[in-house]
């Protein structure tokens, strides 16, 4: 197999500005690339491409499985296409433990979507990054923004810590849930209520509609109990169904309005400057990881701390004292 040709960085600008979708697709492959080359390539492409994104509305969608996250996405996502929006699904799937492949798909679950032309669905493998989500998320959301999306949802996997890690990405978090047996606020953990603008009871139609109202209503009390995450917003409890399209559009004036007020406050862009900052850090850890992992010297004392640790002869900080101590000795 012969080499890869390396990334045309400024022919990939002008396209991707262009509202290439094929170049928008290699630069996505090239962000999600492990390759230490295409590492280099897309940090270049990701900093020049800084200042023509940062206008979309950033919304980040999670719930438990079975909620029916794709089943919304594709429904909501139909209706902003049909009022002129251009959307960016960006649907961050479990991976192969081996291989690293992203397993379910989403095209394959928001078929109608897939096929509008002012609509672009990416599933991204997690990579096994921490709960489910791609370090290169982030960076994928710049690379839409620049070409031109006007919307990013961004699915989570709904497990572990992927939805604060979302959260930490986004303007807007809607978190989905069910009407349950009267055991709803069980399916929820405090923390991702915490985060939430939006919590909508999903499927709500039919047999369902009368548990979803009353599953609002314990969602409702449930809020008000807790601070909210913006001084100016106070989540908001709503119910919808893909479906028969109820709730949708209430769904989405929430959105709106809530950008307007934090707008309007100040709140947008203080929140999106720390949440810059905060993937600042999250990438010099990242690094430093990539680094003591890269060191042979390292690895071979780590190797035996490892041993002392899983023994007991010696305690995790220690340990790990040791191997900082010797990664920094190494100049």
């Amino acid at each position: 197999m012969g080499r890869r040709r390396r990334f045309d960085l400024d022919h990939g600008v002008e396209a991707l500005c262009a509202g290439d979708r094929a170049a928008l697709g290699r630069a996505i492959t090239l962000v999600e690339s492990r390759r230490e080359a295409d590492r280099i390539d897309a940090d270049a492409l990701v900093h020049r491409l800084l200042p023509y994104a940062g206008q979309a509305l950033r919304v980040g969608i999670t719930g438990m499985p079975g909620v029916g996250k794709s089943t919304l996405i594709e429904a909501l996502g139909q209706r902003l296409v049909a009022a002129g929006q251009r959307v960016a699904v960006l649907a961050v799937d479990p991976s192969s433990a081996r291989s690293g492949g992203s397993i379910l798909g989403d095209k394959t679950r928001m078929t109608q979507l897939a096929r509008d032309p002012r609509a672009f669905i990416r599933p991204s493998p997690s990579g096994g990054a921490l709960g489910g989500v791609a370090r290169r998320t982030r960076e994928t959301i710049v690379l839409v923004e620049a070409a031109g999306y006007d919307v990013v949802l961004v699915e989570t996997v709904g497990v572990g810590q992927s939805e604060v890690m979302v959260a930490n990405m986004v303007d807007f978090f809607l978190v989905l849930t069910l009407a349950g047996g009267g055991d709803e606020l069980q399916g929820i953990k405090r923390g991702i209520l915490e985060l939430c603008d939006l919590l909508v009871v999903t499927k709500a139609d039919g047999d369902n509609m009368q548990a979803a109202r009353r599953a609002r209503a314990e969602y409702e009390g449930a809020l008000a109990l807790m601070p909210p995450r913006s001084p100016g917003w106070k989540p908001r409890v709503g119910i919808c169904s893909a479906v028969t399209g109820e709730g949708l559009d209430a769904l989405w004036q929430a959105v709106q309005e809530h950008r307007a007020v934090l707008r309007g406050s100040g709140e947008w862009e203080r929140r999106r400057g720390e949440q810059r900052v905060h993937w600042l850090w999250q990438s010099i850890r990242d690094g430093l990881q990539e680094a003591l992992e890269r060191d042979d010297g390292v690895r071979r004392r780590l190797a035996e701390l490892e041993q002392a640790v899983r023994n007991g002869a010696t305690s995790p900080d220690v340990a790990a004292a040791q191997v900082l101590a010797a990664f920094l000795s190494r100049g």
